[in-house]
């Protein structure tokens, strides 16, 4: 049994899951609205909000799995890529948990976290099971196999060949990545430019469902001559000037706005949100085309967009794996996922390890 402590950026989370990679708890507490007044995460926030939050979290998730801390065999925490703020409230938590209760402590590369969620099996009896998601995870992580993961993110937009399996452990090599904003980081700019508030992913996705036309609402889409590589940042650009030429100006819109404005906000959150899935799932299944691999897997907190995962799922020719949306934002079991692999062989706790606020992935 292994507990994750995820406190990367602004969700104090903590997870437990067993030597079989299945979920027995999952306890996030979000700091959305508290930072929703700033329109975007304030570090120093962030990281005096996880002191305040995590014991509770973790508490629960113990309480949650039905065990207490002698049930446990290892703690996990993230030590990067992330606020450092942050990283330290969970890693020096999770390093005196571990200490205090005999534990080994396992430190957790946070993107790696992300893609191991793609693989974490649903509680005994859970509808995934029904649906089918468990086979598919055993057939795919039961035996050596390449994956494209694609982690989009607020922070990362990044494509990751991911080979192994869950027994025997995976290598990660990184094939393309954002050379400017993340994603995420674009969903939140363009929702605040648009007056949608915060997080910027939701509020964009919900106003593009209220769309009725988008004819005169063509935005750019970045394809880099075919690179495996993102930009963003030319799509941002290209709202702001959309939105001052509608004369949207960042201000929020209530029930009782204008009526034209409303229609133009949300037919340039429909395109900005056409534009950023069609560029994601292009690039993902051309990357697993060239890197010869045998499944598609989506992660991270924008892998809860639903035009997203409903395109790359009908899109693909290969299986792909999309984890339940508690398991796209960040959250502590994909973190005691990652820590099972470690866990494989024999070790010492990594208390000297320290935080590594640009830690990369492969």
């Amino acid at each position: 049994m292994i507990l994750g402590i995820e406190t990367s950026c602004d969700e104090t989370a903590a997870g437990i899951v067993d030597a079989d990679g299945r979920l027995y708890a999952n306890v996030v507490a979000s700091q959305a609205k508290i930072h929703a007044e700033y329109g975007g995460v304030v570090p120093e926030v962030a990281s005096r909000q996880h002191i305040r939050d995590i014991e509770a979290v973790v508490s629960a998730a113990l309480k949650d799995a039905g065990c207490g801390w002698s049930d446990l065999d290892a703690v996990a925490a993230t030590n990067g890529p992330g606020l450092a703020g942050s990283l330290l409230v969970g890693v020096n938590f999770a390093k005196g948990a571990a200490l205090a209760s005999g534990k080994r402590f396992v430190a957790v590369n946070h993107l790696v976290g992300h893609v191991m969620a793609a693989f974490i099996k649903q509680p005994a009896g859970d509808a995934a099971d029904s649906e089918g998601a468990d086979s598919v995870q055993d057939a795919i992580g039961a035996r050596h196999c390449k994956v494209m993961a694609l982690i989009v993110s607020g922070g990362h937009t990044e494509l990751v060949v991911t080979e192994g399996s869950v027994r025997d452990g995976f290598q990660f090599k990184l094939v393309g990545e954002t050379r400017d904003d993340a994603a995420g980081e674009a969903f939140d700019k363009a929702a605040r430019t648009l007056g949608l508030g915060y997080p910027g992913g939701p509020a964009i996705q919900h106003a593009a469902e209220g769309a009725t036309y988008t004819g005169s609402f063509k935005l750019p889409r970045a394809w880099l001559g075919g690179a495996s590589e993102f930009s963003f940042s030319g799509l941002k650009t290209a709202v702001i000037q959309m939105a001052r030429r509608h004369g949207i100006d960042g201000s929020a819109i209530d029930a009782a706005g204008d009526l034209v404005r409303h229609h133009h906000v949300a037919a340039i959150a429909y395109e900005f949100q056409q534009s950023v899935v069609d560029v994601l799932v292009t690039k993902t299944l051309r990357a697993a085309s060239d890197h010869g691999c045998e499944a598609v897997a989506l992660v991270g907190g924008v892998a809860a967009n639903g035009p997203l995962r409903t395109r790359l799922v009908e899109e693909s020719d290969l299986p792909v794996l999309v984890p339940p949306i508690s398991l796209c934002t960040d959250n502590g079991a994909m973190i005691a996922m990652a820590a099972l692999l470690n866990l494989r062989e024999p070790g010492e706790s990594e208390f000297d390890a320290e935080v590594v606020p640009s830690l990369r992935i492969g």
